[in-house]
């Protein structure tokens, strides 16, 4: 595809050279650049593009876009190579990846869902829902990308970013797929990720405390901004009507909105919950009639994150036998998941992996289980340092007991970490105790627990891995209580 093509759309643009040159391939990665390609310099946290732009134009690249032009001041760029200069190389490269994938999100009914918590679950469930009315449906998020049953591995983000987003999705219009629904995290607005995106629908599930560090979020303000985003981009969006930051939503949006919740005046409202230790049920009035819906992950959030995936559904005409059955055969990976085991002990693995999602789930877990509510967590290295001792007295408040032990310490020593966690736990009369080793935690979890207890493993969900020194060990907490129990006399 000739560049000037690939470039419809970016304003502001400078070049030098030839701009219909013939461009093979779109890269931001100096290393996969080959003869014909395209090298675009993202300025990144850790590494910035602009120090590798020599190294691309020895790979065979044929054009390059740059965004600060003192860096590039130095190099002698052959003159057969087109310079564009452009304002925020970010959003370039979104949008050309865009053109150069024949804007696959045009040929899809692209559904997005922000916000702090339930993204992974909503999106699995209007998946489920959409797949039960016969539609063709792929999914990206957290855990995993699929079309349909079929994998397309593990994810190392949230939201891709916008050349792999573009790739996957052009993947999804070749193998005939109708809808496509996305996590869409704040970064990835911020960072320009879903730039030339054509949002169908936009879902907003709640907003909270999280992302804040130097390498994600300045303030809530950004944070919260970032996510509004999504909702200049969309058609119609469906939001949370209980969480306070509607309002702002409301008065900012520019597309059309409808709402859900439990406590307010909204078009989806759920009446009548009832939650137990395996599940939650509920009345809502779909399609003029006020229909039993039953979802089978226990917790409150569980009617939040459905009536979300309700609203999708029902705005695409499914009918609402479809939804019921749907829901109640739901499973998430790694979200509110008990694991069976040979013991019959109660133990649930969750993402929970902030002072919102942790007193969530265990004020969940504490309004249904009859004996003790063990806790095992610990928080991530290299990122937002304040909640930790946050995290440490909301579990002192909450938990029966706590073991405060390892998550992903990335950079970090834990035993740093967690004594930030300490400092917190300490304010409160929570009992715990200390275990470094992960495995080790859930051993000790695992050898007190009674049949009328519940252990909770927060934090690492259904992440397979440790992250370490920046290796990721093998980690997969559903293995791990197998092996423990298994090896239990």
């Amino acid at each position: 595809m000739e560049l000037r093509k690939i470039l419809s759309g970016v304003e502001n643009l400078k070049a030098k050279g030839n701009i219909d040159v013939e461009i093979k391939s779109i890269e931001k990665d100096s290393k996969k650049i080959k003869e014909g390609s395209l090298f675009i310099a993202i300025k990144g946290f850790d590494y910035d593009g602009h120090d590798y732009i020599e190294e691309a134009i020895q790979n065979g690249a044929k054009a390059i876009i740059i965004e600060d032009i003192k860096k590039a001041k130095g190099i002698k760029f052959p003159e057969d190579i087109t310079i564009v200069i452009s304002e925020n190389t970010r959003h370039t490269l979104a949008i050309s990846a865009c053109n150069f994938y024949g804007n696959p999100s045009k040929k899809l009914q692209l559904i997005g869902v922000t916000g702090t918590k339930g993204k992974t679950t909503t999106t699995y469930m209007i998946k489920k829902l959409l797949e039960a009315e016969g539609k063709k449906v792929g999914l990206i998020g957290t855990i995993e990308n699929y079309i349909g049953e079929e994998s397309l591995g593990e994810s190392e983000r949230t939201t891709p970013d916008s050349l792999e987003l573009q790739q996957i999705l052009y993947k999804m219009v070749k193998e005939k797929v109708e809808y496509a629904v996305m996590e869409v995290s704040s970064q990835a607005l911020k960072l320009n990720r879903v730039d030339g995106c054509d949002f169908d629908v936009g879902v907003f599930t709640n907003f909270s405390k999280e992302h804040i560090s130097e390498k994600e979020h300045t303030d809530m303000e950004d944070y919260f901004n970032s996510k509004l985003k999504l909702f200049d981009m969309c058609k119609i969006g469906f939001i949370n009507a209980d969480d306070f930051r509607t309002g702002r939503i409301k008065k900012s949006a520019k597309c059309e909105l409808k709402t859900y919740g439990v406590n307010n005046q909204c078009d989806l409202l759920a009446k009548d919950i009832t939650i137990t230790n395996v599940s939650v049920d509920y009345r809502a009035k779909i399609s003029d009639k006020n229909e039993r819906i039953k979802v089978n992950i226990p917790g409150r959030f569980s009617v939040y994150n459905s009536l979300a995936a309700i609203s999708v559904a029902r705005y695409y005409g499914v009918s609402s036998e479809v939804i019921k059955t749907a829901l109640e055969t739901l499973k998430v990976p790694g979200r509110s998941e008990l694991i069976p085991n040979k013991k019959e002990l109660n133990i649930m693995i969750d993402y929970a992996h902030s002072p919102e999602s942790l007193e969530c789930i265990l004020s969940a877990v504490k309004t249904y289980t009859k004996g003790r509510v063990i806790l095992v967590f610990g928080c991530g290295g290299d990122r937002d340092k304040e909640k930790r001792p946050i995290m440490g007295e909301i579990a002192g408040r909450l938990a029966t007991y706590t073991i405060i032990t390892s998550d992903n310490p990335r950079t970090e020593k834990p035993e740093k970490i967690i004594e930030e966690i300490k400092a917190g736990i300490d304010k409160t009369k929570g009992k715990y105790e200390i275990v470094v080793d992960r495995i080790n935690a859930i051993k000790k979890a695992i050898s007190i627990a009674q049949k009328r207890d519940m252990i909770i493993l927060a934090g690492k969900g259904h992440e397979p891995y440790q992250e370490v020194d920046n290796v990721k060990y093998p980690f997969d907490e559903r293995v791990i209580v197998k092996e423990i129990i298994e090896n239990t006399k």
